[in-house]
């Protein structure tokens, strides 16, 4: 049985943060967003929460952590392709993220990393299967 994952993300912003991730080509679900939080499907089983920090603040007894000095977690997506990879990256960074790093290569894998306007890292990594097999 497949699960589904909802990450939840504090953002400052809102309306920026939908903006991004609208950029991303993300559709916004209306049905799970307010004032507070918006709902983006990534796939049938990822969907990303925005939640404004009070709200955030809300869901637990700790602070939001600050991303210009603290990593709270690293969000990594699969991509089917190098090309996915870097297109995905070239959304982002049209929509306002920054590129942490250069393109990362090791063997088989190839992946790159973006920062989104509140500082959370995600990571899009392609792996080719059947150099790995071979």
């Amino acid at each position: 049985m497949s699960k589904q994952i909802f990450v939840n993300l504090p953002v400052a912003d809102l309306d920026r943060a939908k903006d991004f991730y609208t950029g991303l080509g993300y559709r916004l679900d209306p049905m799970f967003s307010d004032e507070n939080a918006a709902s983006f499907k990534i796939s049938d089983e990822i969907y990303v929460m925005l939640l404004v920090h009070d709200f955030f603040k809300g869901v637990t007894d700790q602070a939001v952590a600050d991303t210009a000095t603290h990593r709270e977690v690293i969000n990594a997506l699969s991509a089917d392709s190098r090309a996915e990879v870097d297109a995905l990256l070239d959304s982002a960074l049209a929509a306002g993220a920054t590129e942490p790093r250069q393109a990362q290569e090791e063997g088989p894998m190839y992946g790159r990393s973006f920062l989104d306007p509140d500082g959370h890292l995600w990571e899009v990594v392609y792996m080719d299967m059947e150099a790995l097999e071979g």
